[in-house]
């Protein structure tokens, strides 16, 4: 049997490991001054697969990726390397950017802070390091941004908050 004062800082290190995770994460995101409720014209569960505008280039059993057809290759008035549309179960669910270049970072980034809310900077915050993530939160819409300052990549993905989690119900364990 283990003895009880053996527990107690173990229990203590739990609890207090798991209340700093809730408190970084409730931290770090912005609360949405305008939610978009979807992504440019295009609003959350609509269906894509009936849209003359955008491509089908990947098909799962639940999850299906689109390349739009006449969006050009640019967001918060800049260049970006791709934009991808996703939905879950027909639904419209997911919006994946890609950039590259630290110019082409600190454009998007100003322009979420200007369209989406202004990042809280809190002395000890980092804003600068090899990786950088940003988040805002909506009622429908969630804005997650990472960036990369070593390879100057980045990635912007806009999601449904109620569609989205259903991405993962359809991941396999081998991930494929």
């Amino acid at each position: 049997m283990i003895p009880i004062p053996f527990l107690a800082p173990r229990i203590w290190s739990t609890a207090l490991i798991l209340l700093v995770m809730i408190g970084i994460d409730s931290a770090w995101a912005v609360s949405m001054t305008e939610d978009p409720k979807g992504f440019r014209d295009l609003t959350w569960g609509m269906k894509l697969s009936s849209r003359q505008d955008v491509d089908m280039i990947r098909a799962g059993t639940h999850i299906v990726e689109y390349l739009p057809k006449t969006d050009p290759l640019s967001f918060a008035g800049t260049e970006i390397t791709s934009i991808l549309y996703l939905s879950v179960d027909d639904q419209f669910a997911r919006v994946t950017i890609r950039y590259q270049g630290a110019h082409v970072h600190q454009q998007v980034l100003n322009f979420l802070e200007t369209r989406f809310g202004r990042l809280d900077r809190v002395p000890g915050q980092m804003a600068r390091g090899l990786t950088q993530q940003y988040n805002w939160r909506g009622s429908d819409t969630e804005i997650n941004l990472t960036y990369q300052a070593g390879t100057e990549r980045g990635y912007i993905f806009f999601d449904s908050r109620t569609l989205a989690p259903r991405f993962n119900d359809h991941i396999t364990d081998s991930a494929e």
